[in-house]
């Protein structure tokens, strides 16, 4: 019998094997149980660095400075600023006094502009995404046509709006009075009760194409046999919407509406960009409330209460409707 020795397993003379490769093995920088257990957060490490210098620190900032009387006196040196307590809560909440009352109808109006314009950009994108569902010729560029609004700018969109909307030289009283004769005088469209019908139009064409593409993205998960089934057994297009399609969108719907409710609440540039830094009454939305409050007057401990008393109802709101939604859903 013959036995083989491997050429590798022969020790050299000096009492030591060659490494594998010829050359000399690199000792890793990190140890293997680090790299393992450590790796994920270290690459998550640059993400949470931003985010604590872009959000949470600022948010800190403006919650020291809501109770702080910080005025145009102590501009220069924001830590000079008295100590106020409570003080600019109680003014802001103080629905008797002037600053609590426009903080009120302030806070009125964003509530019926953001239900009116969520529900408009949900039924306008839910409508779209459906219609939109079966293959026909030019789909794909309907599709790319829709999503235009939500692609462009903020500020190219709605600057266009604002001159649109003009009341001697505007396209949309132009086609109103001129060309459809619907009304004899020209209507101020950002003076006045129309400007929040102005803002409700321009909001809502901004914000239905992202409905539109999240909804489109959930009819793909749809099995296509439950309206093979639904056909076979005589339901038409309304039933199948009713008792397929909106069910089986309900958790897409969930985030939709909740992240169409956060962005709506907030907004800040369509306002600012149509009314520039004078926002009528009827349009006058919180966000804008409280821009005006901490840059007009320079109050800014006031103006930072206003955004803690904001930030806290979202929070409410957005805990409120998790808490239901998630109840549904187990049940």
């Amino acid at each position: 019998m013959t036995t083989t020795v491997s050429p590798r397993t022969t020790a050299p003379a000096g009492g030591k094997l060659p490494p594998a490769g010829g050359g000399s093995r690199r000792r890793p920088l990190l140890p293997e149980r680090v790299r393992r257990g450590g790796l994920p957060y270290l690459l998550l490490l640059p993400a949470l660095l931003l985010e604590v210098l872009i959000h949470l620190a600022p948010m800190a900032v403006g919650v020291w400075m809501s109770f702080r009387e910080l005025t145009q006196f102590f501009i220069n040196n924001w830590s000079a600023a008295p100590f106020a307590g409570l003080d600019n809560f109680r003014v802001a909440v103080d629905v008797n006094a002037p600053v609590g009352e426009a903080l009120l109808n302030s806070f009125l109006v964003t509530c019926a502009f953001t239900i009116l314009s969520v529900g408009a950009s949900w039924l306008i994108g839910t409508a779209a995404a459906i219609l939109m569902q079966d293959t026909f010729r030019g789909r794909g560029l309907l599709r790319a046509t829709f999503l235009i609004p939500y692609a462009l700018p903020v500020y190219a969109a709605v600057i266009t709006w604002s001159f649109m909307l003009q009341r001697d030289n505007g396209l949309v009283n132009h086609v109103i009075v001129d060309q459809l004769g619907l009304t004899d005088d020209r209507p101020f469209w950002l003076l006045g009760g129309n400007s929040f019908v102005a803002l409700l139009v321009v909001a809502t064409w901004k914000s239905w194409p992202f409905a539109f593409l999240i909804v489109t993205a959930g009819l793909q998960s749809i099995p296509q046999e439950s309206y093979e089934a639904a056909a076979i057994d005589g339901a038409g297009m309304w039933r199948r919407v009713r008792h397929i399609t909106l069910p089986s969108l309900r958790p897409v719907n969930q985030v939709l509406v909740l992240v169409l409710f956060l962005w709506t609440f907030n907004d800040f540039n369509t306002p600012y960009v149509l009314f520039s830094e004078a926002a009528p009454e009827a349009a006058d939305l919180v966000s804008i409330h409280i821009y005006q409050s901490s840059f007009a007057t320079w109050n800014f401990g006031s103006g930072s209460a206003m955004s803690v008393l904001l930030l806290l109802f979202l929070l409410l709101v957005t805990a409120v409707y998790l808490l239901l939604t998630n109840r549904r859903r187990e049940s």
